[in-house]
């Protein structure tokens, strides 16, 4: 039973840190739920990479989305743990309020959708693998410039 009990306690640590930090309304309440580095995964099949970051880097990356696109709106789909990993999958829904990969802001709506593993140790994110649908969200950019 241990590890079940340490699955659901890193399963409403990582609903907390996602409530909080990643919907953008506590940006620097990452050190509460963050590790003093922590591996990034990008999972993108023509070319993953790994970001180190900081508790600190992390805020300001959830502070560049703001500006991108605004006040967004964040809901959580899915969200289920096995020991010390948490699944999370979301959709966030914002405005193009800003320059986003070479596409001038349009101040239409923008939609992401996104799944994560994060791994834990210690009641903290040390490592996470995120997936996002970035052909959908390009779609988005590329027909709110033509419209």
């Amino acid at each position: 039973m241990p590890a079940k009990e340490m699955a659901m306690g890193n399963k409403d640590l990582v609903e907390q840190f996602l409530k909080q930090v990643r919907s953008g309304i506590k940006p620097d309440d990452a050190q509460v739920f963050m590790a003093d580095t922590v591996l990034a995964h990008q999972m993108n099949a023509e070319n993953q990479t790994t970001v180190s970051r900081t508790p600190n880097e992390y805020a300001d990356h959830i502070r560049e989305f703001l500006e991108m696109f605004g006040k967004f709106t964040f809901e959580i789909t899915e969200l289920i743990a096995s020991e010390n990993k948490v699944y999370a999958r979301w959709i966030q829904k914002g405005k193009h309020e800003a320059e986003v990969d070479g596409y001038l802001p349009t101040g239409k709506d923008l939609i992401e959708i996104a799944s994560c593993v994060y791994r834990l140790e210690n009641d903290k994110i040390v490592e996470y693998w995120i997936q996002i649908d970035r052909f959908g969200f390009e779609s988005q950019l590329k027909n709110n410039q033509n419209s």
